[in-house]
């Protein structure tokens, strides 16, 4: 299987060009009726995650978008799978556990990320 990742030690610098992306959350009612913010976007990785079990062959413990759903605010913004976020409004990503993230992500209701693109970026 082809690697779809940086080799990238987290917390160590890294030489890359950072991708702005601003995200608004849409507005959205869930099964039980409750109003939610939803983005579009799932992620997967973290520095209590082992990234050699991840299905996406990453090398690192970073946080990587993992699913994008059409027509979402996160596909809008431009996000794509296996961009790998480095902040989030001003957050650090590079040392943080899957769960931060996760919650991070759901308390803010505009994401101001950083992300580095395979391609796009050099390591």
């Amino acid at each position: 299987m082809a690697k779809m990742a940086f080799q990238h030690q987290a917390g160590t610098a890294m030489e890359c060009l950072s991708i702005p992306i601003t995200l608004h959350k849409e507005q959205d009612v869930d099964e039980e009726g409750r109003e939610i913010l939803k983005c579009g976007f799932k992620i997967g990785g973290g520095i209590d995650q082992d990234y050699k079990k991840s299905p996406q062959g990453y090398t690192d413990n970073g946080i990587y978008v993992t699913e994008v759903h059409e027509g979402s605010p996160a596909a809008r913004a431009g996000l794509r799978i296996h961009d790998k976020i480095l902040q989030c409004n001003g957050y650090d990503f590079t040392m943080v556990t899957h769960k931060k993230a996760v919650s991070y992500i759901r308390k803010n209701p505009v994401l101001n990320l950083l992300v580095a693109r395979k391609g796009v970026t050099s390591t």
